[in-house]
């Protein structure tokens, strides 16, 4: 069955060249032109990812992505924006967007970066995977996808759930942001590595007791990141 993808754009050239290459590459796309729409396709079309311009009459792409996380509708959500302030692409990070792209870009780029998200989220556990990853109070279920702190369950986006995944595989490692772009994001190509530091800051959010002061999710500097647990010597690492 093919995949779908919903375009959200009000610029036609925009939408058609994305229509076109999506189909061509083997997906079943539908367009909206403004942010109350994109609720209008959901149970109808039932899209596997939306791809979500920022700027939209009506909703704007940041108050969509928000809507839908508030419903715990967790579809893929790629953000496209004509801004360049950093700010603005956090701001999708913020709500909720797995990943954005700035304009202009190159439809194989989107094309790259769709095909990426699918393979995360279709991609099961290994056999030689844990089932479940305990480190202090926290509990990680692989096949259920759940995280539990101190027995209580955590709610995460699909993206965050990846990434606290990856560092429950490689825990104790230092990785770079590099490393955890190519690992959780699946990118091929040099990221931009803000998109790490935000889920980081979201995941910290969630399951520290203290954001600022961590005990699983460590900076080491001028690095990246390690998994570690609680009491663990964190001398070398601070916040980002």
């Amino acid at each position: 069955m093919k995949k779908k993808i919903l375009i959200v754009d009000d610029e036609p050239s925009i939408s058609m060249l994305l229509e076109f290459n999506l189909k061509l590459a083997g997906y079943e796309v539908r367009c909206a032109t403004d942010g109350e729409a994109v609720f209008d396709f959901l149970k109808p079309f039932r899209p596997d990812l939306i791809v979500l311009d920022l700027m939209l009459p009506k909703m704007d792409g940041i108050q969509v992505c928000r809507e839908l996380r508030k419903q715990n509708n967790a579809v893929p959500i790629i953000m496209l924006t004509a801004l360049q302030d950093v700010t603005d692409k956090i701001a999708g990070l913020d709500n909720g967007a797995d990943d954005y792209m700035t304009k202009p870009f190159s439809p194989q780029e989107l094309l790259s970066r769709i095909q990426a998200i699918f393979r995360r989220t279709q991609s099961l556990p290994g056999k030689s995977d844990e089932a479940v990853h305990e480190i202090g109070h926290l509990t990680v279920i692989t096949e259920q996808r759940e995280v539990q702190v101190n027995g209580k369950q955590v709610e995460l986006t699909p993206k965050e759930f990846e990434l606290l995944l990856f560092l429950c595989r490689h825990r104790g490692k230092v990785l770079s942001r590099q490393q955890l772009l190519h690992g959780v994001w699946d990118y091929h190509f040099l990221g931009d590595t803000r998109i790490v530091d935000v889920h980081i800051s979201h995941l910290r959010d969630k399951i520290e007791k203290n954001a600022r002061t961590p005990e699983y999710i460590m900076t080491v500097r001028n690095v990246g990141y390690k998994l570690a647990g609680p009491g663990s010597n964190s001398a070398d690492s601070s916040l980002a």
